[in-house]
């Protein structure tokens, strides 16, 4: 693929490069542009003198011009580079008379189902339908379908069948092969055949789009457009995509699932005959040779053959292989393209795209956003936007690789950060542009608090590195954890005049805050509103090792800190612990063992999580397969306790809010399966009172009609481990 990492003459990988993110010549369009605000109908297209669109981005969220909404980003980038673009919010699906409002675009439509995936969107993790949605207008629900990018990519496919449909953003990027979804209980197709579109950008995706932009405005023809990073493109089994001789890898000669049963050869490279109507493959397209072992010379013509769609859907044994071989193919300096049968349909996925410079990124994050919700939305308010306005993105990426986290998978692990300079700029735009803004900035931050440019020691280890995580087990010797730049970044945006105090309210890495008892002075001192979240998780090794996440010591060294400064500072402040319910590998012991931790520190949790299986997520993977993709996984390997099934994940739940009276019938039955009904009472050292005497008492602890009497099974030991 163009721009893959190549190994030098000593034989180790040489990190990617890629064409400047503003190396393009400007698009004709640019001297019409920028305009005030992207169109959203013809009348604004007609008082901006545009005849047509160049692109058209559909999104399943209202239309915000602020730099935390996706499709604000997209499309003011699109515009920087020279091209006229025009947005439709969250149109009525059930026709395509929205998708017809502003026209025919000249060069492609760009799909994406908004900020969140539209089905955790829709739905909460016990797959009930939200009420409301906070990425529209008045946070009224049900203005997007389920699973958007495809209803709305084949809206596009009858309103205007010839023109080029890309799809990206989150809910693309996570479903770009075939994938486990919670909702349907099933494993899916890669979304981009289910879409019928003609590209799938993941992760970020200035780069790809710039790219695929400017050939297409070029005349190239967008079926000619394969090589580009952070792709996805479809072909027929027999027309294999790139030119050049491919050389296939089998994924399991790699890592070697073990025996699996008797199945068809999913690696079958048979040629068939081409479909009635449809070209033969090009003299210059050769066919890929299949080998097991590529030298180390070759690598950068080597793809790798993933189990097929079939394959994986019909063994979990090989989707929890796909998963950990697509999860090590995540380094954009060492990543091989990846290729997926679908019946007779390949889909090729190239390597991650390579991350922004700082220049760049800066230079994204400072076009000529408004800030501001489109116009056409008048005084509404938007949930989403309300949230974030007076926020500040100052990094993109996590190198945590939390397994039931998706940003890892998405923006990938290497962190992109913002230069100083150009993130007290914004703190300065909002101060003088922003209507509402009262001296407080709620958040310098992104997908963490304190990652800002950590990075690995050495360029050449970071472009060989295969784990998943720079902080799981312990913190590697490698990564830098200087606070320093960080720390004097909030000196700076707390001195600006007109800015009384900044806050910090993503979320705080704190093992790595550890490394740094100084950014934690700062952070106690300055930064904290009496109240900081962290999220622990969990309480037990189990879950904890299953999830990728460091240790209880690791929290209480970070309290003491906490604790200490915000003494110092004279000020009464809290850390408020997140914890995730039925996560694959928590037992009823553990979250037992939580309830005990929770009340004897005297936390009351208003609201909690639950495990959610996000697709292509790791810790999905572990819960659709009973076992853990971060080793080898076979036939043979270890079972994985997994906590399925309604009843027992309310249970989980109910453990997070055992002070809750409507909780303790359910409680009260767990603890007595459980052979813990010493832990019913009103002691000190008791969980959850005992039921009140007097059947007709309506005390607040009366079990309702029907609950309480049926008993619940659990598994309150790990497999392996003796029962006590």
């Amino acid at each position: 693929m163009a721009n893959e990492g190549r190994y030098n003459s000593a034989m180790t990988l040489a990190p990617p490069s890629a064409k400047p993110l503003y190396g393009y010549r400007k698009y004709w369009a640019h001297r019409l542009t920028p305009a005030p605000v992207l169109p959203m109908s013809r009348e604004e297209m007609d008082d901006l003198g545009w005849d047509a669109c160049d692109v058209i981005l559909v999104t399943g969220d209202a239309y915000v011009d602020h730099p935390s909404f996706g499709m604000a980003i997209v499309g003011r980038f699109l515009e920087s580079q020279g091209f006229r673009v025009g947005i439709i919010a969250q149109p009525d699906w059930r026709s395509t008379r929205d998708f017809e409002a502003l026209g025919q675009p000249n060069l492609f439509f760009g799909v994406t189902a908004g900020n969140m995936d539209s089905m955790v969107n829709r739905y909460t993790a016990d797959r009930r339908m939200r009420s409301d949605d906070a990425y529209t207008a008045n946070g009224e629900g049900g203005k997007r379908p389920d699973r958007s990018v495809i209803v709305y990519s084949n809206r596009v496919r009858e309103a205007f069948g010839g023109v080029p449909v890309v799809i990206g953003g989150i809910e693309a990027s996570l479903r770009r092969i075939a994938h486990w979804d919670y909702w349907s209980e099933k494993v899916r197709r890669s979304v981009l055949l289910d879409a019928k579109a003609d590209l799938l950008v993941f992760g970020n995706g200035e780069r790809q789009i710039a790219e695929i932009a400017h050939r297409l405005a070029a005349g190239e023809a967008i079926r000619r457009i394969t090589d580009v990073r952070g792709t996805a493109f479809r072909r027929r089994a027999d027309m294999q995509a790139p030119e050049g001789g491919w050389i296939e890898v089998d994924s399991t000669h790699l890592d070697m699932p073990g025996p699996v049963g008797p199945m068809p050869d999913p690696y079958q490279m048979e040629p068939e005959q081409p479909a009635k109507g449809e070209s033969p493959p090009s003299e210059d397209v050769q066919v890929v040779r299949f080998v097991r072992d590529v030298p180390a010379k070759d690598r950068d013509r080597s793809v790798i053959r993933l189990p097929g769609f079939e394959a994986v859907r019909d063994d979990p044994i090989l989707y929890a292989h796909a998963s950990r071989i697509l999860h090590v193919e995540s380094n954009p300096g060492n990543a091989r393209p990846l290729v997926q049968r679908h019946h007779d349909v390949d889909v090729w996925i190239n390597p991650p795209p390579v991350p922004l410079e700082t220049g760049e990124l800066d230079a994204v994050y400072e076009l000529p956003y408004t800030r501001q919700p489109h116009p056409a939305y008048g005084d509404a308010n938007i949930p989403a936007y309300e949230m974030i306005r007076f926020s500040v993105a100052i990094q993109r990426g996590c190198f945590g690789g939390c397994t039931f986290c998706s940003i890892t998978e998405h923006e990938g692990r290497i962190i992109q950060s913002r230069s100083e300079a150009s993130v007290l700029r914004e703190v300065e735009e909002i101060r003088d542009r922003v209507p509402g803004f009262t001296g407080v900035i709620s958040d310098l931050g992104g997908p963490t608090a304190n990652m800002y440019r950590l990075a690995c020691k050495d360029k050449t280890i970071e472009s060989a590195c295969r784990r998943p995580s720079c902080v799981y087990p312990a913190i590697c010797p490698n990564l830098d954890t200087n606070h320093q730049p960080l720390i004097g970044l909030y000196r700076k945006a707390r001195e600006l005049p007109g800015v009384k105090k900044v806050l910090i309210a993503s979320g705080v890495r704190y093992d790595l805050a550890n490394e740094s008892p100084e950014y934690v002075r700062e952070l106690a001192m300055h930064h904290t509103g009496g109240y900081l979240k962290i999220a622990p998780e969990a309480l037990s090794e189990g879950p904890l090792a299953a999830m990728m996440k460091p240790g209880m010591g690791t929290y209480y060294r970070f309290k003491e800190l906490f604790d200490r400064y915000s003494k110092e500072a004279g000020k009464e402040q809290y850390l408020i612990p997140y914890f995730i319910a039925a996560h694959p590998g928590t037992t009823d012991e553990d979250m037992l063992e939580l309830a005990l931790w929770l009340k004897s520190n005297d936390f009351r949790a208003d609201q909690v999580q639950a495990f959610l299986p996000g697709p292509m997520a790791t810790a999905t993977a572990m819960y659709h397969s009973g076992v853990s993709p971060l080793r080898r996984v076979s036939a043979a390997s270890e079972p994985l306790y997994i906590p399925k099934g309604a009843r027992q994940r309310r249970v989980h739940k109910a453990f997070l809010r055992y002070h809750d009276p409507a909780n303790w019938p359910i409680l009260r039955q767990a603890l007595t399966d459980m052979g813990r009904a010493d832990l019913i009472g009103s002691g000190k050292g008791q969980l959850v009172p005992a039921e009140p005497r007097d059947p007709g008492r309506s005390g607040r602890g009366s079990p309702r009609k029907g609950q309480g009497a049926r008993p619940f099974r659990t598994q309150h030991t790990r497999p392996g481990r003796k029962r006590k």
